[in-house]
């Protein structure tokens, strides 16, 4: 059943000129005269290529032939990786569509792995990952300015990113993978 432009809303997938898109941002405009007016930031899933439209009330959109699957990581080989199903059935994915997510890969992770025409497009991790930092400056006295003092930190896989200068080496930290950024320290695990 298709879309109508009514439908539309933060986080739905539509098929838009024959590719896949999420939206990301929407705002709804109802003029003195005339039809409603839908704005949207679409987000290319194939791409990752952002753009905003317009649409308007008879306006209709397909849904995307995509399909998602529940997946367990198991190794790297080389630029692919493999990620194993309920029934142990592998599925590839290039590095390309991780990109640098490959960080965050751990021993049987689970993710969600979307497919659009039978080739895997995108890879959903939990929102929050828990990593060791590796490697991190230690805190110079008096480099305490107003405000948030940050500084990079390499975890477990060699991800590197920034973090609040209270942070050491040895420290169990969470990351936000939607973003790649510091989410919180983890107080009393070694």
């Amino acid at each position: 059943m298709p879309y109508t432009a009514s439908d539309l809303h933060k986080g739905l997938k539509i098929l838009f000129e024959g590719q896949p898109y999420e939206i990301t941002e929407y705002q709804f405009t109802k003029p003195g005269k005339g039809q409603s007016i839908y704005t949207c930031r679409l987000k290319s899933i194939l791409t990752d290529n952002t753009f905003v439209k317009n649409f308007r009330e008879n306006d209709v959109f397909e849904k995307p032939d995509l399909e998602n699957k529940t997946v367990h990581y198991s190794y790297a080989d080389g630029p692919k990786y493999i990620f194993s199903d309920e029934n142990y059935e592998e599925v590839v994915v290039p590095e390309s569509v991780l990109g640098q997510k490959k960080y965050f890969l751990s021993d049987d992770l689970e993710c969600e792995i979307y497919f659009f025409n039978g080739e895997p497009i995108e890879v959903e991790f939990p929102t929050f990952i828990e990593r060791r930092v590796e490697k991190s400056d230690p805190a110079v006295k008096g480099n305490t300015a107003a405000g948030k003092v940050m500084k990079p930190a390499t975890v477990e896989g060699g991800f590197e990113l920034m973090v609040p200068i209270f942070v050491e080496q040895g420290d169990w930290i969470r990351i936000d993978t939607r973003t790649g950024e510091y989410a919180d320290r983890i107080v009393g695990r070694k």
